[in-house]
């Protein structure tokens, strides 16, 4: 199946996302027996189901008339990308300074593939993580499989 490129339908989305206060995050095309579209969004605030059902109902008429897929069926789901999201874009580690990260790297370092610390610096090639009191880490973009905020849960609220 022949689909437009994720650049073309992002285009064509982020009016309607800005108008509406919307980030989208990241579009995903799969293709398959049941091919689909899924726009990550995000917001200010995080994203609810209520934003994600106002989102689809908002771009289902325009990405129709786009026609991403050539005339074949597909499913479009709009989601957010919740909360182990990697970090894309400058933005996202800029936002993430002085925050608990989790960092996968394609290989190990020191005999370890994942790290756990607070993000300090990032400067576009490279980040600085401190994984202790007195120990930092500086690690080239392209050695980390993925990093994204660190997922906390408070244990105390349980009941």
């Amino acid at each position: 199946m022949k689909t437009k490129s994720v650049e073309e339908i992002t285009a064509a989305l982020l009016p309607i996302a800005d108008g509406m206060g919307i980030e989208i995050y990241e579009v995903q095309i799969k293709l398959g027996r049941e091919p689909s579209i899924t726009v990550f969004i995000d917001t200010e605030n995080g994203v609810d189901l209520d934003t994600c059902e106002k989102f689809h109902n908002a771009i289902d008429a325009p990405l129709d008339e786009l026609d991403p897929t050539f005339g074949a069926s597909y499913t479009l789901n709009v989601s957010s990308p919740g909360l182990d999201r990697p970090f894309r874009k400058p933005a996202d580690f800029e936002k993430h300074i002085g925050c608990d990260v989790e960092i996968k790297l394609f290989a190990p370092i020191k005999g370890k593939k994942y790290f756990e610390g607070i993000l300090t610096e990032y400067d576009g090639k490279n980040i600085t993580i401190n994984i202790g009191k007195e120990e930092h880490m500086k690690l080239e973009l392209t050695r980390i499989a993925k990093i994204n905020e660190a997922v906390k849960f408070d244990s105390s609220s349980q009941e």
